[in-house]
């Protein structure tokens, strides 16, 4: 087994002590405005006493907002008096692509959530996902990754775990997600879970429950609030929180994505017009999106047909689109 070097990544807060902490997570980044640069990650940490750790993250991609925004939000609201334990929040994981606005860092185009487990010599991305692999996710019992559309999609507001070799881990995690409150709870099967944050977390038996909150590259009244409840009912979840959980006005519908082939792509290149909306429940043989070429007037655009039954859980954001792009992704309620 390789061994591997020092992180670059160094933090300025004590995890072990008590009270509260806002520092940052500083990576060496040396560019032409600044030589000796940093890549200057903000954390925060609250502890009290003994108990266990979560672990509430957000901005894994930058055009994601309801976790951004509900983590900066605890990282001023949430005392050390209202806990035991220790909460470790970072609103924004990827930095460099929050400040850009984007779904990747400007950096080195690198996707957050598809770099784990990282590396201490890789990419600027690639050493940030190292120092969570190695020092972040060792320290937690629990965590909570806050995800949505972005600005390239649009999700049925859910939260989620995975199907997991360990049963009583799939249990533990599966739990977690239906106490988040959102509308609906999915039980997910990722396109490539090789390199997500997702994995790394649930491959050192942690509990990991991950969210898709609608979309677009925006917030909502509606979905900051299941963010807020959210984070506030998973660490009642985690036994740190000492309050009741918040419920929603109903019980999340269970879905499931069960394989790869529920993620719809595009053999196609042009504007796409989609003839389902999120929500709907659709027939094997239904219609789901017509794609237009743009190079010529006069074509019949391309059709696509559901091959199976199912929910549509997410959609394209943006109508023009292209080659191998997502359009459609299909849920099955669970038997």
């Amino acid at each position: 087994m390789e061994k591997l070097p020092p992180s670059s990544v160094s933090a300025t807060v004590d995890f072990d002590a008590d009270g509260i902490q806002h520092g940052f997570l500083k990576l060496p980044f040396s560019h032409d405005a600044s030589a000796w640069g940093a890549v200057m990650t903000p954390i925060t940490v609250i502890k009290n006493g003994d108990g266990p750790t979560a672990l509430l993250t957000g901005g894994n991609h930058g055009d994601e907002y309801e976790g951004i925004t509900s983590l900066l939000k605890l990282t001023h609201t949430l005392s050390t008096k209202d806990i035991q334990g220790r909460v470790i929040v970072i609103p924004m994981m990827n930095q460099p692509a929050v400040d850009a606005g984007s779904r990747v860092s400007p950096i080195d185009n690198g996707n957050m959530n598809r770099a784990f487990p990282g590396h201490p010599y890789g990419s600027m991305t690639e050493r940030m996902a190292d120092y969570f692999t190695r020092h972040l996710i060792p320290l937690c019992d629990t965590a909570l990754d806050i995800h949505s559309g972005g600005k390239t999609l649009d999700i049925l507001p859910f939260a989620a775990a995975h199907r997991l070799s360990d049963k009583a881990q799939e249990s533990r995690c599966i739990e977690g997600a239906k106490l988040f409150g959102a509308p609906f709870c999915f039980y997910m099967e990722e396109m490539d879970p090789t390199q997500l944050y997702d994995t790394a977390v649930e491959s050192q038996g942690k509990v990991f429950v991950t969210t898709e909150l609608r979309g677009g590259g925006t917030t909502t009244p509606e979905t900051i609030q299941m963010a807020d409840r959210g984070i506030h009912n998973f660490l009642v979840y985690s036994g740190i929180l000492k309050s009741h959980y918040l419920p929603p006005s109903s019980s999340p519908i269970e879905l499931e994505i069960p394989h790869a082939e529920c993620y719809l792509q595009s053999e196609h290149n042009g504007i796409l017009e989609l003839c389902v909306a999120l929500g709907d429940t659709i027939e094997k043989g239904d219609l789901i999106a017509r794609i237009y070429s743009t190079e010529r007037t006069g074509q019949q655009p391309a059709q696509y047909h559901a091959e199976t039954s199912g929910i549509i859980a997410a959609r394209r954001h943006s109508s023009k689109i292209s080659l191998g792009d997502t359009f459609a992704v299909l849920a099955k309620a669970i038997a």
